[in-house]
């Protein structure tokens, strides 16, 4: 996939392989991918990793859905329609965010804990913040308050912000200000520069 296919905004029917070619490429593609997210997944906290998303992650994700699932023709409408919202268009960063905790009972009494924390993800550059806003398919936190362990979160940037981001060495955080989650981080170089080109 060409360097450039990265910065495209939306994944056409045109864009996916036939079942077979993909089938015959898939190692080299998904051993490709595992280097260009190497710098595209930050930790927050000790369960906690935001996997930001871009036409290509996405694209891979597609064909992965369309390979391991079979549903031919009639499936790719459902996974364009699912995964073409998660590309970032131009001004914003999006990312896939899980929280991995192996145990069930752990994993649920924490979880429980955690009702709207996709509502307090934000970045910080240069001591200005960027709250995250959820992803709006489905409500990503039960009546009852309990998280779910994978939510999609949209940050958009103001042109001041985006600058600001792209700018080398610029100090950026991300973080959660929930009162039962409030770690963060400072972005690496090498994951700041690789999210800076997500924007226009």
């Amino acid at each position: 996939m060409s360097a450039g296919l990265a910065m495209k905004k939306e994944i056409t029917r045109d864009d996916i392989l036939p079942m077979a070619t993909y089938s015959e490429e898939r190692r080299e593609l998904r051993r490709d991918l595992v280097e260009k997210k190497k710098f595209r997944r930050q930790e927050i906290g000790p369960v906690c990793t935001f996997y930001f998303e871009n036409y290509e992650t996405m694209w891979a994700q597609i064909h992965e859905m369309l390979y391991i699932e079979k549903g031919g023709e009639e499936q790719i409408d459902d996974e364009l329609s699912a995964y073409n919202p998660l590309i970032p268009q131009g001004r914003e960063l999006v990312a896939t965010v899980m929280f991995e905790i192996d145990d069930p009972l752990r994993r649920k009494t924490f979880l429980a804990k955690l009702g709207g924390i996709e509502e307090t993800a934000f970045f910080e550059i240069d001591g200005e913040k960027v709250i995250g806003k959820p992803e709006e398919d489905v409500d990503r936190t039960t009546a009852d308050g309990k998280a779910s362990a994978v939510q999609f979160i949209h940050f958009n940037f103001s042109e001041a912000q985006v600058a600001a981001f792209k700018k080398p060495d610029t100090r950026v955080i991300l973080g959660f200000d929930h009162p039962a989650y409030s770690h963060m981080t400072i972005l690496s170089e090498d994951v700041r520069a690789a999210l800076a080109k997500d924007f226009d």
